[in-house]
């Protein structure tokens, strides 16, 4: 069921978001949190559809904030329930003019009572998310250095600005990879790593956030290499361990698939899979404490890790 709102108020979508409820027989009892996303126009179906999809393990509320800065004031709304809105209560809020100034008094009414709020900026986050109107009624604010406004010192400012409950969806994308190497790693022989490089595409701040957890965690020197666009145009490519027996290699062959390759041992193929945006947004609405983790990586691990170093085209 969809509700179109035009020229509203925040008490208006409240009281017909209860109308809908008591005449469609929807309830907010099982709902667990509030997912607040705020986003760009052209961008928000995107986003909706991945919360669409994390819902049926995280039920809950989702609110979408799109500002249009231009014209007079005026809030549009939509109330999206049932099958339309997966396992989730869609509210989406179309914010003109003035009514875009105070982002966060356009959502407080609308959110779910004794509920933990989640913020998420698919695109153009804010500043220092943690003191950004939504960002201080979150107890999570969940970032993606990969999209607008992609710069290469992205990075630096996530760890500049590091507040305890930040995370990115950079990292997210990394839980695979670092299972790979943490299994690969608690195998014999049981040397101690000595040097380390990583490879991947300019484009992927994972590939940073990568090398940075590895120094991190094994102290050691680590390289991380950019490849030009011809070589290899999107994310991680390989990880090389260094060890008195020998190399470790782990290459990505496709999206799907990774080469596995140890001394003394059969190289043999691996499912690595590019994670999709809904799997990266279930697994960060699981936990509603701090990653401590990221939180080390991005600010301690970022720190020690050198600067980049851009691989020689081999065409």
């Amino acid at each position: 069921m969809i509700v179109d709102l035009p020229d509203t108020t925040v008490s208006q979508v409240a009281r017909s978001l209860v109308k809908v409820r008591e005449e469609g027989g929807a309830v907010a009892l099982g709902r667990v949190l509030t997912l607040v996303i705020a986003t760009s126009h052209g961008l928000e179906e995107d986003a909706i559809d991945a919360a669409n999809d994390a819902s049926r393990e995280h039920p809950m509320r989702v609110i979408v904030l799109i500002s249009h800065h231009d014209g007079d004031a005026r809030l549009d709304a939509q109330i999206r329930v049932g099958g339309d809105a997966g396992a989730s209560e869609v509210i989406v809020l179309r914010a003109h003019g003035d009514a875009t100034s105070n982002p966060d008094s356009l959502i407080t009414g609308l959110l779910l009572p004794d509920a933990p709020v989640v913020a998420w900026w698919p695109d153009h986050p804010p500043a220092i998310p943690a003191e950004s109107g939504i960002g201080r009624i979150a107890q999570r604010r969940i970032t993606d250095a990969a999209t607008k406004p992609f710069t290469t010192d992205r990075l630096s400012v996530l760890g500049s600005t590091y507040a305890p409950g930040d995370t990115d969806l950079a990292w997210t994308r990394l839980t695979h990879w670092r299972e790979q190497l943490a299994a690969v790693l608690d195998q014999p022989p049981y040397e101690p790593v000595t040097a380390v490089e990583v490879l991947g595409a300019g484009s992927s701040p994972s590939t940073a956030l990568l090398a940075a957890w590895l120094r991190l965690k094994l102290e050691v020197p680590v390289t991380w290499r950019y490849t030009s666009p011809e070589e290899w145009d999107h994310g991680i490519r390989s990880v090389r361990l260094t060890r008195a027996s020998g190399d470790i290699l782990l290459e990505r062959t496709n999206d799907i698939d990774a080469h596995l390759a140890q001394p003394q041992q059969p190289g043999h193929e691996i499912v690595l899979p590019r994670r999709t945006l809904r799997e990266c947004l279930a697994e960060e609405l699981r936990r509603l404490d701090p990653d401590v983790l990221y939180g080390r990586v991005i600010t301690e691990g970022w720190d020690l890790l050198g600067p980049a170093v851009v691989q020689e085209s081999h065409g």
